[in-house]
């Protein structure tokens, strides 16, 4: 009997503990930039697979955007936003704020995934180029920080951005990209420091999650071989991090959770 009753106490806890970490998860709001495709799809997908409300933001992807909003809209009804905005606009920042938090009458997360990628060798880059790669891959995230900070206070939320293994071992050929990265991880400490104790802000750095798509194989699979689990990572991955940050890493404020296999072990 009392082997029994002390199952049943401990059943008891487990499924009163799941209620409680589903019931936090099914408050949460969660504004994901350039969510249509790629990580950002990825990342989306897997947070609302967790019980929390998602707002996808895109630029061009309108279609993309719309189909990912109606699959996971049937998952869960009235669970889904989507939000177009150009974020070279200076304005882009309030109004994609402001219609996320209207969604659900609060903001909990702030996910700046939105970046642009692509090679900028010195002899031929572009002042465009620059201005381009650092407006959407830093000053967007810091005036959409700017923006959401009333809100993610009010709710003591978060911030994560997607940062990059190359802010620190750049690659070779794309200096402006890993120039905007570099500067996409000190906001993060920096705005960390600014925004405490009520926001967090972090950033994760992945690694070989998902190949460009113009990358031949066999350039993949030398990454592989100076990468410590001689495997390629997954969009889950990297959420699975973020849920993390979102969730349980409340004593986690200014970090870069590096998610890549052990790649920047190797020189």
């Amino acid at each position: 009997m009392r082997f029994s009753v002390r199952l049943l106490v401990q059943s008891y806890c487990r499924c009163y503990n799941l209620h409680n970490i589903n019931q936090t998860m099914a408050n949460k709001t969660v504004l994901v930039t350039g969510a249509a495709k790629r990580l950002g799809a990825g990342l989306a997908r897997y947070l609302h697979g967790q019980g929390m409300d998602i707002i996808l933001h895109y630029h061009h992807s309108q279609d993309e955007a719309q189909v990912l909003a109606d699959e996971l809209s049937e998952l869960r009804d009235g669970s889904i936003l989507t939000v177009m905005g150009d974020l070279r606009d200076p304005d882009a920042p309030r109004q994609i704020i402001s219609a996320a938090a209207q969604f659900k009458g609060h903001l909990d997360v702030l996910i700046n995934n939105a970046s642009v990628f692509y090679p900028t060798p010195l002899e031929h880059a572009t002042l465009s180029q620059w201005d381009e790669s650092i407006t959407v891959n830093m000053r967007a995230p810091y005036f959409l920080t700017k923006e959401a900070a009333s809100y993610l206070r009010i709710a003591k939320g978060c911030i994560i951005s997607i940062a990059d293994i190359h802010a620190d071992r750049p690659l070779y050929n794309y200096s402006i990209y890993c120039a905007s990265k570099a500067g996409l991880v000190m906001l993060t400490r920096a705005l960390a420091r600014e925004l405490g104790p009520a926001i967090r802000v972090n950033a994760v750095a992945p690694g070989a999650i998902l190949w460009p798509e113009s990358m031949p194989i066999s350039k993949q699979n030398d990454i592989l071989d100076r990468t410590v689990l001689k495997q390629a990572g997954s969009t889950d991955d990297i959420a699975k991090a973020i849920r993390y940050l979102i969730l349980d890493g409340d004593y986690i404020t200014g970090q870069v959770l590096t998610v890549d296999g052990g790649r920047t072990l190797y020189s």
